[in-house]
């Protein structure tokens, strides 16, 4: 989605392209839902296509993005987000509660040998696919900004290697 404002009588301003990392989506299923219960005949009536799938086919495409050097069977997807100070913050929880995945910040994760590992309470689990909400500039303090507490060092190295995709 492109967020768009009219600077004038026939033109206009692009504030923002999503089309990396789309915002809003977790409100417009929850707003479905609210219809549905609230209409149940527009939805009888009319021809609407649903939508209560978009989690499980977002996590079908990033896990079909698996690198080939994934030792799982199935590979381990994380959500990357900047933390709960973050305007999409609901977004980014929601999203990882449905498609039942970890919800992870920087300090959750680090990277040994090349290979990105999350910290749970039975030690480091390999991830090999992360669903990023970081800007790119705040990915990887040793490649971009040095003073980010929001990424993980070494994770541009574990991507370029092929051990995570990103």
């Amino acid at each position: 989605g492109i967020d768009l404002v009219r600077t004038g009588k026939d033109e206009f301003f692009v504030l923002e392209d999503n089309c990396r990392t789309p915002s809003g989506v977790s409100y417009m299923l929850e707003n479905r839902e609210l219809m549905m219960r609230m209409f149940p005949d527009l939805f009888i009536n009319e021809r609407i296509l649903p939508v209560d799938d978009y989690p499980t086919r977002l996590l079908k495409t990033l896990m079909s993005l698996a690198p080939k050097k994934c030792e799982n069977s199935e590979p381990v997807v994380v959500l990357l987000t900047p933390g709960p100070l973050n305007s999409a913050y609901y977004e980014h929880s929601f999203l990882a509660d449905m498609m039942g995945i970890e919800l992870v910040q920087g300090s959750d994760l680090f990277v040994n040998d090349n290979i990105t590992y999350m910290k749970t309470t039975q030690g480091p689990e390999r991830v090999d696919i992360i669903y990023r909400r970081v800007d790119d500039e705040y990915l990887d303090p040793l490649f971009y900004k040095k003073e980010s507490l929001l990424g993980i060092p070494g994770i541009i190295n574990s991507y370029k290697t092929g051990n995570v995709n990103i």
